[in-house]
Parts: structure tokens; sequence; C-alpha cells
């Protein structure tokens, strides 16, 4: 009896301590299988490269290029002495120049547009008592703006070494202001009212970055040659005619009678005509 009763109590003494050892057990850890684990690393990486290079949220600024500008190497210089053009390098030597001074008054326009129409380039000089009023402006900056030089030829037209370096400073400097509200830039021609220069006009026009020229001949404000068909002869077959010739001319009705026939018959001669912007010196 007592022998039972031992048996009973080992029996339930191991039944406990089985017990015990299960509930102290740490539950299985379930390891996740290769592709699972696979396809995790894929999405955590798919997360981070979706944050870093996200087309919708990346802004790219690009710069647009910027214009490359072109500067036309001089194919003429101007010679002081002479007051002709010299070919530099291979330009063509059979060439003249084409100047118009006290523009704009009456004819200007007019000259511009039988130039443009014959492809032919040239110099305007303007005067400022031809750009007082709205009308008048109008007319310098249609001239500028079917592409033709703008130069300067004084506020009022003075003999230069009648007046004080003050009045010479007013007279140049002045109409640079005046041509530069209208076109939008400065003059880059200077010619003095008949021809006449000061030491002082030329070193106020170097100041201002203009070229200062006069010419090689000119006929049409002689009595003789206020006639369109007398003045496109003398100007087409004057001895004076020769490679790199400055001609000048006026803004006159005359003049803009001749201005066809005088270039038809330079050309007729082999002459070209030379581009003021092709000019050395000229920025």
């Amino acid at each position: 009896m007592k022998l039972t009763k031992w048996f009973i109590m080992a029996a339930g003494l191991s039944l406990m301590v089985a017990c015990s050892d299960d509930s102290a057990e740490p539950a299985e850890t379930v390891e996740p299988n290769e592709t699972e684990q696979q396809q995790s690393d894929n999405n955590a990486a798919d997360e981070g490269t979706i944050e870093e290079t996200d087309p919708e949220e990346e802004v790219v600024d690009e710069e647009e290029p910027e214009e490359e500008i072109v500067v036309a190497e001089p194919q003429y210089k101007l010679n002081p002495n002479t007051w002709g053009l010299e070919p530099i390098s291979d330009a063509p030597a059979e060439a003249v120049l084409l100047t118009v001074d006290d523009a704009p008054d009456k004819n200007a326009v007019e000259m511009a547009k039988t130039l443009k129409e014959l492809d032919v380039p040239a110099i305007f000089f303007v005067n400022g008592h031809f750009i007082d009023t709205d009308e008048e402006k109008a007319k310098l900056k249609e001239i500028h703006d079917m592409g033709f030089a703008i130069g300067n030829h004084t506020d009022t037209h003075p003999n230069l070494r009648d007046v004080s370096e003050e009045q010479q400073r007013e007279e140049i400097v002045v109409l640079n202001d005046k041509i530069e509200e209208i076109i939008g830039e400065r003059p880059k021609f200077f010619r003095a009212p008949h021809g006449v220069n000061t030491d002082f006009s030329r070193a106020l026009v170097e100041e201002e970055g203009m070229l200062l020229m006069n010419w090689s001949y000119g006929y049409d404000w002689e009595q003789q040659y206020m006639d369109a068909a007398a003045l496109t002869d003398i100007m087409v077959n004057t001895e004076f005619l020769r490679n790199g010739s400055n001609l000048l001319m006026h803004d006159r009705d005359w003049t803009a009678g001749a201005l066809p026939g005088i270039v038809q018959g330079l050309q007729d001669k082999g002459y070209t005509f030379i581009d003021p912007n092709e000019i050395e010196g000229v920025e």
C-alpha cells in the first residue's frame, strides 16, 4: 500500500516538472524563407530608389546655351590722309563708301529706301535740328531700322573753329544723346560741318568712341550740279574716283533723283560698296 502511494507521488512529481519545463522554453522563432527575404529586400531597395530619383519630385533646371555673338573681322581701314578706305587682307580693292549728310531733312528716307532696294549700304550723317519733332525722330528711326549706319554731323551745323570748346562738346555729345534716345545706340561715325575739325573736337570724337572721317569728293552743293543728270555724270566720271573713295552726298532733291544712276554707274565701272560696319575701328 505504501509502495503504491509512492509511485503515485513520483508520477505526479514528474508531470509537474515536465509542465514547468514546457512553459519556460521560449516560443519557436519562425525564420522567413529565402524567397520572402529577397522580396522584402527588393521592396526596401525599391522604396529607397523611388525616394531618391522620383522624376515627379526631381526638377532639373536646364540652362539654355547663350547665343554666340559673331563679330565680323574688319575688311577696310580709313586712311586719315586721303579719307579713303583701304582693303584689309583679301577685301575687294575696287569698292567705294557712300555717305549722306544733313539727314533726315526732306529726302533722306526716300534715299534710304532707294539704297535698300539696290542692296547698297551707306552712312547717314545726322544734324540735331532735323530731329526735333516726333515726325523727324520717326524718320531717323526708319532709316536706322532699314539697316543703315548713323553718324553725327553736329547738333546745329556750326563751323567748329568758330565756337568754344564748351560749345563743341555740346554740339557733339548732345547730339549723340539725342540719337541714342531715338534709335537705342550712339553714333559710330563723326563728320564735322564743312570738314573742319579742331584738336578739341578730334579728341572728343575719340573719347565718344566714334570714327572721325571727311570725304574724298562731292559736288551736290555746287550750283552747276544741282541737277540729277549733271550730278550723276560727275559723281561717276570725276577724275577723283578711285579705289576706296569716300563719296559725299547730301539730303537734297537732285541728289535723291541722281542716286539710282550714281549706283548703277559705279557698278558698271566695276565698283562694289563698302559696308560701314566692316570698317576698322567701328565697334
